[in-house]
C-alpha cells in the first residue's frame, strides 16, 4: 500500500503531562517555543473512534522542529485513540502524520487504507477544518499512522507557529 500523500509532516506524543513533556523536548530538541490549544472538543456529529460516534476533550500543543511538526495531545475527557493509547501503555510517541493535498486526495488514502485491510480507528474533523483518520499501524513499530487534509485557514496558523521558532 502507498498512501497518495506527503512524506511525515509531524511527529506526535500522548501524554498526562504537557508541561512536562514539552520541557523535555525542549531540552532535548531545542525547541524554542510551544503553541497550546487547551481543550479541543471533538464532537460525535463530527468524529467517530471504533465506529462508533466519538465525543471527547483533548488539550494540545504544537511546535516545530525545523519543518516538522511536532505535536503533544492530552487527553481529558472521553474515549478516544489517545485514552485507550494511555491505558495500554505509558506515555510516548503515538503517530507520525503524512498529509493529502486536498479534501479528495484525503478521501482516496482512505480508500486505499480500506482497500488493503487497514483498519481506521479513529476519524473526524476537527474545529479549524482539519480532516484526520488514524489507522492502526503496529507492523511499522508505532502505534498510529494518521492522514490529515490541512485546511487553508489552519494552514496559516501552523506557518504562524513555525516562524515563532526563529
Amino acid at each position: 500500500m502507498t498512501l497518495p500523500v506527503q512524506s511525515p509532516t509531524q511527529i506526535a506524543w500522548v501524554t498526562t503531562d504537557l508541561d512536562a513533556t514539552e520541557t523535555a523536548l525542549t531540552g532535548l530538541l531545542g525547541v524554542r517555543k510551544w503553541v497550546r490549544i487547551p481543550e479541543v472538543h471533538f464532537a460525535p456529529d463530527s468524529c467517530s473512534y471504533r465506529g462508533k460516534p466519538a465525543d471527547f476533550v483533548a488539550s494540545i500543543s504544537l511546535s516545530y522542529l525545523g519543518d516538522m511538526q511536532l505535536e503533544l495531545i492530552q487527553p481529558v475527557s472521553g474515549e478516544n485513540v489517545y485514552s485507550e493509547f494511555l491505558r495500554g501503555s505509558e506515555p510516548g510517541l503515538h503517530h507520525i502524520c503524512t498529509e493529502a493535498d486536498s479534501p479528495e486526495q484525503f478521501e482516496a488514502a482512505l480508500a486505499d487504507v480500506a482497500n488493503h485491510g487497514g483498519e481506521v480507528v479513529q476519524q473526524g474533523v476537527m474545529p479549524g477544518g482539519i480532516q484526520f483518520a488514524y489507522v492502526a499501524a503496529p507492523q511499522a513499530s508505532v502505534p498510529f499512522l494518521e492522514i490529515a487534509y490541512v485546511s487553508p485557514e489552519m494552514r496559516a496558523f501552523y506557518d504562524y507557529i513555525k516562524q515563532e521558532q526563529r
